[in-house]
């Protein structure tokens, strides 16, 4: 019988997607492993292989549609001993691509399902869920945390059970509850005016989107601390030379940025107090630092992670971040590549940025933020001289880390930047 291809979930929090291009058309054969089509996600644009072989009977999902939900049935598989003659199903474009993109968080199918009336899951149902994870919205997840409730406890009205933000709700009564920063924030987009001033608009990919409402969320959400240190780098870029020249033969080439990563890595090693994240009513205490590195690519920011800096050599963090930073500009990365992290690096002064203040990447609770080095007046063993001085800045979530912690972990990084035949121990 014909096989229906349906939108994958490419990541844990892929809740729907755009189909932006078929690498295959009907009565094409694919066998298992071919690429079918390219999906993006909130994140980047993957490639979508064959599972099974056959002939393509129906595209039913056709490229540039948007706002495809996972799940949806995109194409029609015939198999082998079906041949190609198999009734091919009427293609059907998706609602999404039927209507204008809409400017809300993704947490909006969860909004819409709330104002449905409630349903009571079925036994099995029910239980079903007990065995296993709690299903809910981001946006469900984030006001129970808020609010105190226990999702275990709650039914869930949205399909298969998923629990919404109506039934969040029920669960206190009818308290009410905060709109999301991220819905106030798109409708103030919308509400902008123009002043008569000439414009092209430009449609947002969804990693634009999804950088517009992290972002806003972190900085109405998370309260920062902000701390600035200066760092002599006379004594690492003079390093840097002489393992370059040693690693020529290998044909590795050491960046400044390899360096940071491996120096903020060892530093939260030192200071473990700020290897955090605030998760609601406990305080997640990491044993390894994963260092997520911010890279410009051309769909929006991007962070691809070093897992386990800390512990690698700065030849294979130049390695990895060099096949990373790639892969991030050619949208190619995976979800296990630039998902999760417990901080992150950010780099700006190969454009002569002297000093910045970044925001925290969620769930994250530092990030650090590394200007330019230069030529200043210094004043070294007592006397003033001309030393390579960089500002770096740490940007740290209160809630989880304070200020102190947040002081000593900087010193840190400062020590070892200055020291930095430490950064090969």
């Amino acid at each position: 019988m014909p096989i229906e291809i349906k939108m994958p979930a490419l990541s844990p929090t892929m809740e729907e997607g755009t189909l932006a291009k078929w690498l295959v058309k009907v009565g094409d054969k694919v066998s298992s492993g071919d690429i079918m089509a390219e999906i993006e996600t909130d994140k980047a644009t993957m490639e979508f292989e064959a599972v099974d072989e056959g002939t393509i009977v129906a595209i039913a999902v056709p490229e540039g549609s948007e706002g495809v939900k996972v799940g949806t049935v995109i194409a029609t598989l015939a198999g082998d001993d079906e041949g190609a003659a198999a009734p091919a199903a009427k293609p059907a474009t998706p609602a999404a691509a039927q209507k204008p993109a809409r400017a809300e968080p993704v947490e909006a199918p969860s909004l819409a399902a709330a104002t449905a009336p409630a349903v009571k899951n079925s036994p099995s149902t029910s239980s079903a869920r007990a065995d296993q994870r709690v299903v809910a919205s981001p946006l469900a997840k984030r006001i129970a945390s808020q609010l105190g409730v226990d999702l275990a406890k709650v039914a869930g009205s949205g399909p298969n059970g998923r629990i919404v933000k109506a039934d969040v709700e029920g669960a206190t009564g009818g308290a009410a509850v905060p709109a999301p920063v991220s819905a106030v924030a798109a409708q103030s987009a919308v509400a902008a005016p123009d002043f008569g001033i000439p414009y092209e608009a430009e449609k947002l990919n969804n990693v634009r989107k999804t950088i517009a409402r992290r972002l806003t969320e972190a900085k109405q959400t998370i309260p920062h601390i902000y701390l600035t240190v200066d760092v002599r780098l006379d004594a690492l870029l003079k390093l840097r030379g002489e393992l370059n020249k040693a690693l020529e033969a290998q044909g590795v080439k050491l960046s400044v940025n390899d360096l940071m990563i491996k120096a903020l890595a060892k530093a939260l090693e030192i200071v473990p107090k700020c290897n955090v994240s605030f998760a609601g009513d406990e305080l997640r205490k990491f044993t390894r630092s994963d260092i997520s590195v911010a890279v410009a690519a051309p769909s929006g920011l991007i962070t691809p992670i070093i897992v386990d800096a800390a512990a690698k050599t700065v030849s294979q963090i130049s390695k990895e971040m060099s096949a990373l930073a790639a892969k991030a500009r050619e949208g190619k990365l995976q979800p296990h590549e630039y998902q999760g992290g417990t901080a992150s690096l950010s780099n700006l002064g190969m454009f002569g940025i002297k000093q910045f203040d970044a925001v925290i990447n969620p769930p994250q609770a530092m990030i650090l933020a590394v200007g330019a080095g230069e030529q200043r007046p210094h004043v070294v063993d007592g006397a003033l001289s001309v030393a390579t001085v960089m500002s770096a800045t740490g940007s740290f979530d209160h809630r989880a880390i304070d200020g102190a912690d947040g002081a000593a972990l900087m010193q840190a990084f400062k020590n070892l930047v200055e020291q930095p035949l430490g950064l090969l121990a």
